[in-house]
């Protein structure tokens, strides 16, 4: 009784020291930043030395990557079903082909170098999906943004959902409350929302992705006026779609509170971002907080991709752990 009283008492304590670092998920698994602690405990260096060589080569594949995270999550969760390219085993129609997605997307070549360094190192144990998370975070820190532990532990997708992918992920043309009703959907709120906006203070967006709010009168009414004629410059009403503009024209490739203050000048480039501060009074109080206060956008920003990550990932014997992230094995 002595003895079975005392070990109680030490394993109490333990878990007391213990720190917990657990990130519990709806369908019953769990993520943790020491996921890899024991089976790949070179991982996140790994993943931080490519990601860190490609941004130093292309500033602009920070924006790619982070994206790619974000684009994965809002169709079947966070799974890598956006890396599978079509065909395969099991006959995959590719998300990449999406209307969101279609000469958008990129960066699958820097996952494809991450994961094939992490298979020499640590053959079938690292997931792609944990890979994009891993590339969100470190391509965030690389362009001066904040840092945050990652709770790992996923696995990916047996297929795609092109389908999804169309219907799920928020568009630059949505309206405010269809935006924020894709949030929801995803378990996340009006200040996610405008906190995980605030990646496009890095990045680059198409002509074709912000041409409308150009040429429509709302979209007059709701931009500076200077700003538009430097934008409608290089994006005329047909034609030039793939042309490239800066969503944060001040400081393009630092991750910084810059954004809210061009939101404020109505200066931003899509109307997704720009109707943050001009057609709803809760997210344009936030806009004001933010570009007021980066420390309070970096911490909110932070939880909100961590939370983003939670969204609905494959964990225990769910998925696979793909060898190459363009193909399902088997």
């Amino acid at each position: 009784m002595a003895q079975t009283a005392t070990m109680t008492m030490v394993t109490v304590v333990l878990m007391a020291l213990t720190p917990i670092c657990f990130s519990k998920i709806t369908n019953g698994g769990y993520l943790y930043p020491q996921f890899y602690d024991q089976s790949c405990p070179q991982a996140n260096d790994i993943v931080h030395s490519i990601v860190a060589r490609a941004v130093a080569n292309e500033p602009r594949m920070a924006a790619s990557l982070l994206r790619l995270h974000f684009h994965d999550c809002f169709v079947k969760g966070c799974d890598a079903s956006i890396l599978l390219d079509n065909g395969g085993s099991r006959s995959v129609i590719s998300e990449k082909g999406s209307v969101p997605n279609s000469n958008s997307v990129r960066g699958f070549e820097v996952i494809d170098q991450i994961k094939a360094a992490l298979e020499t190192a640590c053959p079938q144990t690292v997931s792609c999906a944990d890979i994009l998370a891993l590339a969100a975070r470190d391509s965030t820190v690389l362009s001066g943004g904040p840092s945050w532990e990652v709770p790992v532990g996923r696995r990916d997708s047996l297929g795609a959902s092109l389908r999804g992918s169309n219907h799920n992920i928020p568009a630059p043309n949505n309206t405010f409350q269809t935006i924020l009703t894709k949030f929801k959907l995803m378990g996340l709120d009006i200040i996610d929302l405008v906190a995980l906006s605030g990646s496009h203070t890095i990045g680059n967006a198409r002509c074709t992705s912000f041409r409308q709010r150009l040429y429509s009168q709302k979209g007059y009414e709701q931009t500076d006026q200077l700003f538009a004629a430097r934008l409608r410059a290089n994006c005329p009403q047909s034609g030039g779609d793939q042309n490239l503009f800066f969503l944060d024209s001040g400081s393009p490739m630092k991750f910084d509170n810059g954004y809210y203050k061009n939101l404020m000048d109505s200066k931003g480039v899509l109307s997704s971002d720009q109707i943050l501060f001009a057609e709803n009074k809760e997210t344009m109080e936030v806009v004001k907080e933010y570009a007021a206060n980066e420390e309070m956008f970096f911490q909110q920003f932070a939880k909100s991709m961590v939370k983003m990550g939670n969204i609905s990932p494959l964990t225990g014997y769910r998925g696979q752990i793909r060898k190459d992230c363009r193909n399902v094995i088997g």
